[in-house]
């Protein structure tokens, strides 16, 4: 028993010799290593960093100058110039990065547990180069496996170092955006950045210049995984931007909470800038809460004005099946008509500048009301929207309209408005529009009902007094249109508009107009017993449209004592108006009017044709006078002997054309047609 203890002690003895040799060996050997390169800086290392490198990132590594890469004296130190990392093979030929001057010195320790640490970090003369695919699959900065999917660019955390001369550009082609980004030197100690990192460049947002600039506040503890504070400000053209807000790291801005403060002279070069197409607008000024969730950029809390009108909602942008859609519920609470007009495609700068003149234009010597403004369909084809647009009143002297609520559904190019629907004078408007831009050329459907509505509510600023006027007022217009501009398009339309009175009365303001039968109004001037309101049977103003030429289809009033008819056209090719309208009494007149009388020139500028200058001799100038200041009225100022046929009510009021009118013994009307006077 004790020969085989005392045999194995000289064996455990020689084996910790051997153990206590090779610790000292490895040691040595470390020591050695560690002093090779400490002496040399490890610059012999070069070639194997770069093989490594390369094999690590899949991308060329290279260093085209000095090379350091050693202990010092336990940290690892790397230093490099002339450092480039190739770029993805789907980018183009620039480099991810290609930095003149690269000093590191990281902590050995925290590196055997995967952590990155950089005690010391000097950069100087860096271009980075950050891109997306076209696609918005993959970014450059993701390196292993290049089809693998994007991750955010992991900032390590640094402690001290100075960053000077440094640039960065960034590529969106989804976005088309372009940025040249200037960082400006900054200097962190002691794991702080000592001051706001500011930057500030150019750049093009669908092919729009651009510039910018900007700081991050409390950098560091955006290096430290925190969030730190961005303020930015651009200007782009006629437009200002300020976005200030957190945002959680260094690779992804997108993921912060933003405000966002937009002005400019049009909204519409604003919402250029990322492919969507709006109607022009006044100067504007607009303020949002800004957010991005699952691919969607939201824009919450919007309030602003535009012109003299407000806006408040909500917007979000998305990318569905990899096209832009726009999603909106906006509402304006007062709507200036000058912030209105431009809706329809008039040119708001004008607007501005002229006011209510600036509606009409002069084109060859003659006065043009329509708008002209071209439709930009091929914008219209590459995205979609669903927009829900509501005005509390449009504020505006003589059209009373309120509770506007339209709904927007743009789809590939074909823009549909359904439903629509306004309340006019306590009365409801409602229709749809389609505008289909598919193809080359633009058709336009205009489909539009006034359902019943008070003639007193809605005519009382064109002479009708509300108390006495019991009539009420129904239209429809249904126009197919062909063309680029609501102009071009009314001038290539088809289709047919019909106002409708029921029986009721009518109380005009101006007395000169109360009347039918001037010779009535005659006596009863002279005896003081003007106090009966108009009583009509039933009305028609009816106009067919063919290829942009509107006749009268037909113009048939039927009152207690007259039947005033009308015959003629308006063209919307040039806008010209040829109107006669005639009244017949049912009754003789001692002092009644044979005459007619026409409606021309255009509908910019309408007049009185006196068609006999009989007219004039017979009492008649003051009715012309009267009628030219309320041009409303018109229809119902005008009498004959009487010879008047009564009209036949039901085709009146089913809107129907002048062959479908019949006079209350049932016989066809020879008194209405296309024909003028």
């Amino acid at each position: 028993m004790n020969s085989v203890t005392t045999a194995a002690h000289p064996r455990r003895a020689r084996a910790l010799r051997w153990a206590a040799r090779l610790a000292v060996g490895v040691v040595l050997l470390v020591f050695g290593i560690w002093l090779i390169l400490f002496v040399t800086k490890g610059r012999f290392l070069k070639p194997y960093f770069e093989k490594i490198a390369t094999s690590r990132l899949h991308r060329q590594v290279r260093v085209a100058g000095d090379f350091n890469l050693y202990f010092a004296p336990f940290n690892v130190a790397f230093l490099a110039d002339g450092l480039t990392i190739a770029n993805v093979t789907w980018a183009p030929k620039s480099d991810f990065l290609d930095a003149r001057h690269t000093a590191l010195t990281v902590r050995t320790l925290p590196l055997l547990w995967g952590r990155h640490e950089i005690s010391v970090a000097d950069i100087d003369g860096a271009r980075v180069t950050l891109q997306w695919d076209a696609a918005h699959l993959h970014n450059n900065w993701t390196f292993d496996d290049p089809n693998a999917p994007p991750a955010p660019f992991e900032m390590p955390v640094i402690a001290r170092g100075t960053i000077t001369d440094t640039h960065v550009s960034y590529t969106d082609p989804k976005l088309q955006l372009a940025l040249k980004v200037d960082i400006h030197p900054l200097t962190a100690t002691n794991s702080h950045i000592d001051q706001a990192v500011g930057f500030s460049g150019t750049g093009t947002l669908r092919a729009k210049p651009v510039s910018f600039s900007g700081h991050v506040d409390k950098a560091d503890q955006m290096l430290h995984a925190g969030s730190s504070k961005l303020v930015l400000h651009a200007d782009a053209a006629d437009t200002v931007i300020d976005l200030s807000g957190t945002m959680p790291g260094i690779s992804d801005i997108t993921a912060g909470h933003y405000h966002l403060a937009v002005r400019g002279e049009n909204m519409a070069n604003l919402f250029d800038f990322i492919g969507v197409v709006v109607v022009p607008t006044r100067k504007y000024h607009l303020v949002a809460e800004v957010s991005r969730d699952d691919g969607t950029w939201n824009f919450t809390r919007i309030k602003g004005v535009f012109g003299d009108s407000d806006l408040t909602g909500v917007m979000g942008l998305a990318f569905p099946k990899d096209r832009l859609h726009l999603g909106a519920d906006l509402h304006t609470q007062s709507l200036d008509l000058l912030d209105a007009a431009p809706f329809i495609g008039y040119d708001p700068k004008r607007l501005d500048a002229l006011g209510t003149k600036g509606l009409v234009t002069n084109e060859n010597g003659h006065p043009r009301i329509l708008p002209d403004a071209s439709l930009r369909a091929d914008a219209l084809r590459q995205f979609d929207a669903d927009v829900r647009y509501r005005v509390g009143n449009i504020s505006t002297r003589n059209f009373p309209a309120s509770q506007i609520d339209v709904t927007l559904n743009l789809d590939h190019g074909k823009m549909v408005l359904k439903p629509a629907s306004a309340v006019v004078a306590t009365g409801k408007l409602d229709g749809s529009f389609a505008l289909d831009a598919r193809g080359d050329t633009v058709m336009t459907d205009y489909d539009l009902r006034l359902h019943p509505t008070p003639m007193g509510k809605l005519l009382y600023r064109f002479g009708v007094e509300e108390a006495g006027t019991s009539g009420t007022l129904s239209g429809r217009l249904a126009l197919h249109g062909v063309g680029n501009s609501v102009r071009e398009s009314l001038a290539h339309s088809n289709g047919r508009m019909v106002a409708i009175i029921p029986r009721g009365t009518m109380w005009a303001r101006n007395v000169q107009l109360v009347e039918l039968d001037i010779g009535t109004f005659i006596q009863r001037m002279f005896q003081k017993k003007l106090k009966d309101p108009v009583e009509i049977n039933c009305g028609l103003v009816g106009f067919t449209v063919r290829d942009g030429i509107a006749n009268a289809d037909p113009i048939l009033i039927d009152t207690r004592k007259n039947v005033i008819t009308g015959r003629g056209d308006f063209s919307f090719r040039d806008e010209s108006v040829d109107v006669g309208i005639r009244a017949k009494g049912k009754t003789f007149s001692l002092f009644s009017l044979q005459s007619p009388i026409g409606i021309g020139g255009y509908m910019a500028a309408p007049h009185l044709k006196l068609v006999s200058p009989q007219l004039l001799e017979r009492g008649g100038a003051a009715v012309a006078l009267g009628v030219v200041a309320t041009p409303v009225a018109a229809l119902l100022a005008f009498i004959d002997p009487g010879n008047g046929q009564a009209a036949q009510c039901g085709p009146v009021l089913a809107g129907a054309t002048a062959a479908a009118q019949r006079t209350v013994k049932g016989q066809p009307r020879k008194d209405l047609g296309p024909a003028k006077h």
